[in-house]
C-alpha cells in the first residue's frame, strides 16, 4: 500500500485571481510608496547624441539644463494662475495659496514620488484657501500643478508608475466627489482625461525610445556576434590551409627518412637509427598534426587537388581580375627569394582579398600592388583610388579586412588599412621573415 501525501504552501493554494491582485497590488508598493521620499535629483539632459549635438560646444554647455528651466518655467505659470486670483490679498492663506502649487512642482525635480503625494493631498486645502475658486477638488492652480507633476514623474520614471498615478488620481476624484465635495461641481472628469492623454503621450515615447535603445543595444551584439564568426571563419580557413602546407612537409620528411638508409651503401647501425627516429617523429607529428587541426575541417570539406598559390601566381592573379575590368600596376622591390609557404599563401591571399574589394567597392579604379622583399621579412601595399564609373560599389561588413589582418597578426606582422586623402583606399603588411625560416 502506498501512500501519496501532497502538500500545498499558503502560496501554491491560493486561486490565480488572488495572486494577480497580490502582484499588482506590489507593483503599486514599489512604484508609488516605495523611498516615496528618496532623494532623486534630476539629471542633466544628454547633449552629445541626437539633433542637439549638431549645435556649437558652448550652446550645448548650457542645454544640459533646459529640463529644469522649463520645470521652472511651468512652476512660475502656476504661481502666476495663483498669484492673479489673491492678489488683492496678502495674508498668509494668500501667500499659501500662491506658493503651494509651484513648489510642489519644483519638488519634481528632487523628490518625484513625493512630489505626486503633495498635489494630491494637498488639492482639497488649497480649495478651501481659495474660497473653492474653480472646480472641485482641484482649484485652477492646483489642476495645472496636478497635470505638470504627473507629466513630469512619468517623463522621469515609467509607463507602469503612470498608469498607478492616473489610477490614483481618479480614486481620489471620485472620493473627493462621493464624501467632500458634495454639491459642488467638479472638474475630475477634465482632469482625468487631459491627464490621459499627456500620460499616455509620454508613455509611448518612452516606449519606442526603450525599444530604439534596445534594437542599439541588439545590433551591437549581432554586429559582434558577426565580428567573432568571421573571426573564426577565417582562422579556420587558415587551419586548413596551414594544414595542408604542414602535412605536406612532414609527409615529405617521413618518407626521405625513410628512403634515406637505401642511398648510402652498408649504412651504420647509428645512421640507419637516426633515420628511423627522424622518420618516427615524422609520422608521429604527422598524425598528432591531423588529430588537432583536422578538427577544422568541415564534414565536405575535401583538400584542394591543386597546390596552393604562392606569390609567384600573382601574376595569373592579376591577369584575372584584368578580365574583370580592374586596371593593377604591379611593382616588385627588393631581391626575390622563396619565403616560408605560409608565408607565400597568406601574401596571396592579402593580395587576392585586396584587389576584390577594388573590384566591389571602388569600381573603374586603378590599384597599384607593390611587393617588397626586405631584409628582414615581406612588405606588401594594395591601394586604390576613388571609384570611377556608372557603376555603385557595394556595400562591405568589414569581413575582408578582418581576414587580412587575421593571416598577418598569426605570422607576426602589422597590417594597416585606411582610406587615402584622394578618395582612394590603403592596405599596407609587413610579414617579419627570419634567416632561419627562409628555405634553403
Amino acid at each position: 500500500m502506498v501512500r501519496v501525501t501532497q502538500t500545498q504552501t499558503s502560496e501554491t493554494s491560493r486561486s490565480p485571481e488572488f495572486r494577480l491582485v497580490q502582484a499588482a497590488l506590489g507593483g503599486l508598493r514599489q512604484e508609488l510608496f516605495h523611498d516615496a521620499f528618496a532623494y532623486r535629483p534630476l539629471k542633466r539632459m544628454d547633449t552629445e547624441s541626437g539633433a542637439v549635438s549638431r549645435l556649437p560646444k558652448r550652446i550645448r554647455a548650457h542645454l544640459g539644463l533646459l529640463p529644469h528651466a522649463t520645470v521652472a518655467f511651468l512652476a512660475m505659470i502656476v504661481f502666476l494662475i495663483g498669484y492673479d486670483r489673491v492678489n488683492s490679498d496678502f495674508g498668509p492663506a494668500a501667500f499659501l495659496f500662491a506658493w503651494a502649487s509651484p513648489a510642489i512642482v519644483l519638488a519634481t525635480l528632487i523628490r518625484p514620488v513625493l512630489a505626486y503625494w503633495a498635489s494630491l493631498c494637498s488639492a482639497p486645502f488649497l480649495a478651501f484657501l481659495g474660497g473653492y475658486w474653480g472646480g472641485w477638488p482641484w482649484t485652477d492652480n492646483a489642476f495645472a500643478a496636478h497635470l505638470i507633476v504627473l507629466t513630469v514623474v512619468a517623463a522621469r520614471t515609467g509607463p507602469r508608475t503612470a498608469g498607478w498615478m492616473w489610477t490614483g488620481t481618479a480614486a481620489y476624484a471620485l472620493f473627493a466627489e462621493m464624501f467632500l465635495g458634495v454639491g459642488r461641481s467638479s472638474d475630475s472628469i477634465p482632469l482625468l482625461f487631459v491627464s490621459a492623454l499627456a500620460l499616455l503621450t509620454v508613455s509611448l515615447i518612452q516606449i519606442r525610445r526603450q525599444a530604439a535603445r534596445e534594437v542599439t543595444a541588439q545590433q551591437t551584439v549581432t554586429a559582434q556576434e558577426i565580428s567573432k564568426r568571421t573571426v573564426l571563419e577565417e582562422r579556420t580557413t587558415i587551419a586548413r590551409e596551414l594544414h595542408d602546407v604542414v602535412a605536406h612537409h612532414m609527409s615529405v620528411v617521413a618518407i626521405q627518412a625513410e628512403a634515406a638508409p637505401y642511398r648510402v651503401e652498408n649504412p651504420p647501425p647509428e645512421l640507419e637509427q637516426a633515420f628511423l627516429t627522424i622518420r618516427e617523429n615524422a609520422v608521429a607529428a604527422l598524425t598528432e598534426l591531423r588529430r588537432i587541426l583536422g578538427v577544422v575541417r568541415a564534414e565536405d570539406y575535401e583538400a584542394p587537388d591543386a597546390p596552393q598559390p604562392t606569390l609567384g601566381d600573382l601574376d595569373a592573379l592579376i591577369r584575372n581580375v584584368a578580365e574583370a575590368g580592374l586596371d593593377v600596376e604591379k611593382t616588385v622591390t627588393g631581391s626575390v627569394r622563396e619565403l616560408p609557404q605560409g608565408v607565400e599563401l597568406s601574401a596571396y591571399r592579402i593580395v587576392q582579398e585586396a584587389l576584390s574589394n577594388v573590384l566591389r567597392h571602388a569600381p573603374g579604379a586603378a590599384a597599384k600592388v607593390e611587393v617588397s622583399y626586405v631584409l628582414g621579412g615581406l612588405g606588401l601595399r594594395i591601394a586604390n583610388g576613388p571609384a570611377r564609373g556608372l557603376a555603385k560599389p557595394s556595400p562591405g561588413a568589414g569581413h575582408g579586412i578582418t581576414g587580412m589582418r587575421e593571416r598577418v597578426t598569426m605570422l607576426g606582422g602589422e597590417m594597416t588599412a585606411e582610406a587615402t586623402d584622394d578618395g582612394g583606399y590603403e592596405v599596407a603588411a609587413f610579414v617579419p621573415v627570419s634567416r632561419e625560416e627562409a628555405p634553403q
